[in-house]
Formats: C-alpha cells, sequence, structure tokens
C-alpha cells in the first residue's frame, strides 16, 4: 500500500520537470470552488491551496483567503474555549484531585497545540515537506494525456469509479491503491483506459515493528522524482446534488528486496520517464504492452527512516 506521499503538490514543479505541461484551470476551480462556493469535501496539501491563492483566477483567490481567514478565526475560539477548559481544571484540581479534570487538563492542552499548530500553518508561508504530504482522501495534482497533451488535473486521492455509488468510498476504504494482480478484475474499466501519474520525492508506509505501528519514510536514493503509475476516473452523480470528482489510485506491486526487509508487502510501481507518454495514452487492446512497462520500471533502491 502507499499510505502516504509527499508529492508535486505545486504546478510549477510540473512545468519545470515537464515542458509544455499544461494545467487544467477549470478543474482546479470546479474541484475547489463548485457551484460558487467553496468545496468543504475538497482537502488539499497546504502548498497547493497557497500556489492557487497566487496563480488562480482572482475570484478563486479571493475565496480561499476567506477561507483562511474563516478558519483561523475559527481556531482562535477553539484555543479560547480549551484554554478556559485548562483553567478551570486546574483550578479544581488545586483543591481535589479528579480524573475528570486531569483528562480536562490533558485534552485541552494538546487540543491547544493542535489548533496552534495548524494556524501557523496557514499563515507561514515558507514552503515546508509536510505542505506537500498527501494521505487518502486528500487532493493531489494527477498528470494525464488530453488529445495527446499533458495535462495536470487535480484528483482525490481514493477512486470513486464512475458509476459507483458515494457509498463506494465507506465499502471499499482501501481504494486509494490498485494491486497490479487485480487491474484486470476489480479495475477492469479503467485499466487500458484511464491513465496517469502522481509524481512524489517520498512515500510513507505503516509497518508493524517490535508489535507496534511505526511510519516508515522511503526514498529513492537517486533522489530521483518517483513517477507513479495511477489509474483515474471522473465520477458524476446522477442526481446533480454532489459535485464532480475526480479520483485515483496508485497501482502497486510486489515489494522491493530493501521494502520487503522493513517489513512491507507492497511498493508503488515507478515507472521510467521513457515510458511516460505510452502509460499516459494507452491501447485497451494491447495490455501485453502496459504490462511490460512494469516489468520495466525503476529500482532506485529505497532507503528508509522511521518518519518524524
Amino acid at each position: 500500500m502507499c499510505y502516504s506521499a509527499q508529492v508535486y503538490a505545486e504546478f510549477k514543479a510540473f512545468k519545470r520537470h515537464f515542458p509544455g505541461v499544461l494545467m487544467d484551470v477549470d478543474a482546479y476551480v470546479k474541484t475547489f470552488w463548485w457551484d460558487r462556493g467553496l468545496n468543504p469535501m475538497a482537502k488539499a496539501p497546504r502548498a497547493l491551496i497557497r500556489e492557487l491563492m497566487e496563480i488562480g483566477p482572482p475570484e478563486l483567490q479571493a475565496n480561499l483567503r476567506a477561507a483562511d481567514a474563516e478558519a483561523i478565526a475559527q481556531l482562535e475560539q477553539e484555543m479560547f474555549a480549551q484554554r478556559k477548559r485548562v483553567a478551570d481544571a486546574e483550578r479544581k484540581l488545586e483543591t481535589k484531585v479528579t480524573k475528570k479534570a486531569q483528562e480536562d487538563v490533558r485534552i485541552g492542552t494538546k487540543k491547544v497545540d493542535a489548533a496552534k499548530a495548524r494556524m501557523a500553518s496557514l499563515k507561514r508561508t515558507e514552503f515546508k515537506a509536510s505542505d506537500a504530504r498527501v494521505f487518502p482522501g486528500i487532493y493531489c495534482p494527477v498528470m494525464v494525456s488530453e488529445g495527446g497533451q499533458r495535462v495536470v488535473k487535480p484528483m482525490r486521492y481514493q477512486c470513486r469509479p464512475a458509476g459507483k455509488p458515494a457509498f463506494y468510498d465507506v465499502k471499499y476504504p482501501g481504494t486509494y491503491n490498485a494491486r497490479r494482480d487485480n487491474l484486470e478484475g476489480f479495475w477492469g474499466g479503467l485499466f487500458g483506459y484511464s491513465h496517469g501519474v502522481m509524481v512524489a520525492e517520498r512515500f510513507y508506509e505503516n509497518v508493524e515493528v517490535d508489535g507496534r505501528n511505526r511510519v516508515l519514510e522511503f526514498v529513492p536514493r537517486t533522489g530521483e522524482p518517483m513517477l507513479i503509475a495511477c489509474l483515474w476516473s471522473h465520477w458524476t452523480d446522477p442526481k446533480g446534488v454532489e459535485p464532480d470528482l475526480l479520483s485515483f489510485a496508485a497501482i502497486t506491486d510486489d515489494p522491493e528486496p530493501e521494502v520487503a526487509a522493513a517489513g512491507h508487502d507492497r511498493t508503488i510501481i515507478n515507472i521510467k520517464p521513457e515510458h511516460l507518454d505510452a502509460w499516459l495514452n494507452p491501447e485497451p487492446g494491447n495490455l501485453a504492452a502496459l504490462y511490460a512497462i512494469f516489468d520495466d520500471k525503476r529500482h532506485p533502491y529505497y532507503e528508509h527512516r522511521e518518519a518524524a
């Protein structure tokens, strides 16, 4: 599985490495400003949002800034409420120690710290690696091909195939990854038809070590960005109530030896640059050519460490 990844969240990163690539501005607007109101379901890396505030259409920029201001105001209210909760509990503890008062101090302090961190992230302008990290359910730029032209679109990292009901997300929560050995089964409607690439610099996996879960960070020793093979879909609500959804899944294969040694049983498929256009422009009647791309994938050696 690919539990999380640090990706190319900004379009300018794609422009540097893929000359001629275009940004589907309309898709970005529809994703983050649906029906002339911010789409509360569209969560994205901070780096992506900051870039839209700089290069997006003026109306979208204004609405994103307004959303930040509203979020900061809500965080300030949360901090005030939780600080009061802590202060009240500490006064009670001066006279009598109770489990509830101790929990109020612990939980309230934790929530204040979380609100402060979130507020700092909203106000910060300098880039941090965490600003480009995606998790399942988060939107991420994905490069596809339209008429032979490479195009970047925002897509949710959890695929809901067209024609499936919205509860599909809950019924199949693991659809952010597509196993290679099930591409012609579960993913048969997309494999050979709707291909994309997520560009990532590192990926993260949950691994059990000494009886406890740890998050490991894997980075290619070569330092090259990974071209992660993906399947994607454009879902529309037949009732017209929910906004259109662009979503994708990263394809995984048997683990690289060093990943298996670290305790994980899958690895994303990191395709070679020379196969990029062939992958993005598949021939449905020639699946063998697509499997050949997988067989010729890159093996950069993924160094790992426990994530901070």
